[in-house]
């Protein structure tokens, strides 16, 4: 974390989150979204790393276990009840992410046969899987800081959960596609179309997650993620990940970073991936800086699509220094800037009272503090100092 001053501001936005959707508290029905808390947890496992606080992990810990028993299970307003997976409570308690997780949306989700409302569908339940493989990234970090394995076991089992489920091919094709969102039980999809980043963002976490396992002593032939990292690979294949997007530019340049990290550490042999992901990236914020939208007033802008943006580009200085001679690297330095730009306007009171802040404070916060210290997000293997 930068400073001493940045890790108080994080400190404030996450105890006021915490409070705010009944992480802690006196909260009946705590207010779980999947996003965020994927996010949340990782700024708890640095805030723990930087102070040695053993609350922050605490309070890590105890947002995965209300993830689980919340978005693990159906809906209060639904017919079903008990883990979403089918499994009885015993069994459910020990593979909570067995059947996915839900988004976490305040309306149930769209019946089969119900005509779709483009609108009305964003917030409608079911389950993203970029969603879930943000979570999958989330319990990995909380096996790289605590040592304790069973969140990565948790995590493959999401990730081959998800990836049979969410993966199909089109009939006289060999390469796979992904639907975009699948009913809650993963019956059937809600949403047909392909993310964008959605292969990348399975390829880069199975990699990651595999790299994990291996250090697990328990770890079995069911850990074995190599299937699932082929098809994955393979959808990237003919993919254009390009975007002006500033949210998904700001995925590629931390997907880019985790990658480099894999490559570095981990023996990974996908370079020419890197290189096209950080090109990518370049054409991506040439055309956003072309839109000028962070000249806009805050009722005309999103603050967690930025500050998805602001976390990306704190990792541009972290690639330089793995990879100090790589002229894309360096043809990014030149917008590094504006991740300083983009969390000044949304640290401003003033832009904070704004109702495009207010209508989704917990996202855009939990998102401003991993920008201020997204290191708990970003980097890989750093849990030397779980004995803290």
């Amino acid at each position: 974390m930068k400073s001493m001053q940045d890790q108080a501001m994080v400190q404030e936005i996450m105890q006021a989150f915490a409070m705010r959707t009944g992480l802690i508290g006196t909260a009946v029905n705590p207010k779980r979204y999947l996003w965020t808390d994927a996010f949340a947890v990782c700024n708890f496992l640095r805030l723990y790393q930087d102070s040695g606080d053993i609350e922050y992990k605490d309070l890590a810990l105890k947002l995965v276990d209300q993830v689980h028993h919340i978005l693990g299970r159906h809906r209060e307003d639904d017919t079903r009840s008990g883990w979403i997976s089918g499994l009885n409570e015993e069994e459910g308690e020990k593979h909570p992410t067995i059947g996915g997780l839900r988004i976490g949306k305040p309306l149930n989700e769209r019946k089969p046969g119900e005509p779709i409302d483009e609108q009305l569908e964003w917030e409608q339940d079911g389950q993203y899987f970029h969603y879930l493989s943000k979570w999958m990234h989330a319990l990995s970090r909380v096996t790289q800081v605590t040592g304790d394995q069973q969140y990565n076991r948790w995590a493959i089992e999401l990730a081959k959960t998800a990836h049979a489920k969410f993966s199909y091919r089109l009939q006289g094709h060999m390469e796979k596609r992904m639907y975009w969102k699948m009913s809650i039980d993963l019956s059937h999809p809600l949403v047909s179309s392909m993310g964008q980043h959605d292969a990348l963002d399975a390829f880069i976490t199975y990699q990651e997650l595999a790299v994990i396992a291996a250090g697990d002593p328990e770890r079995s032939e069911d850990t074995d993620l190599s299937a699932e990292i082929a098809d994955a690979l393979g959808m990237c294949h003919n993919i254009h990940w390009m975007t002006d997007d500033p949210l998904g530019i700001g995925g590629l340049l931390s997907d880019a970073y985790r990658l480099t990290q894999l490559i570095m550490h981990s023996s990974l042999k996908e370079v020419d991936m890197l290189l096209k992901l950080l090109q990518t990236a370049k054409e991506g914020l040439d055309a956003f800086v072309n839109t000028n939208n962070l000249s806009y007033p805050a009722e005309y802008r999103l603050a967690f699509r930025e500050l998805g943006l602001a976390i990306g580009l704190k990792a541009i200085k972290k690639m330089k220094h793995l990879l100090p001679d790589e002229p894309l690297v360096k043809n990014l330095e030149q917008y590094q800037s504006l991740a300083d730009e983009i969390i000044r306007f949304w640290l401003s009171k003033e832009n904070q009272k704004n109702s495009t802040w207010q209508e989704h404070i917990d996202i855009n916060s939990v998102m401003l503090a991993t920008a201020l210290a997204p290191e708990g997000y970003q980097e890989l293997h750093k849990g030397e100092d779980h004995g803290k």
